[in-house]
């Protein structure tokens, strides 16, 4: 299980997300990202950005 909180990455950010699978938390953070934050590009450049931001607070949380 994957657990990210935006306000980690973008300050005052309230949005959580949490799932068993990292690829598919990251496309959710992805579109999270293009519609609350205006960060936008093609998705494969997004997604690798977004990777590198948040490879620090994306976390393994107990099952």
């Amino acid at each position: 299980m994957y657990r990210l909180v935006c306000g980690d990455v973008m300050p005052e950010c309230a949005a959580r997300f949490e799932g068993t699978d990292r690829a598919r938390l990251i496309a959710e953070v992805t579109q999270h990202a293009a519609r609350a934050h205006g960060i936008v590009g093609a998705p494969i450049e997004i997604t690798m950005a977004l990777e590198c931001r948040i490879s620090a607070h994306d976390r393994p949380t107990a099952a």
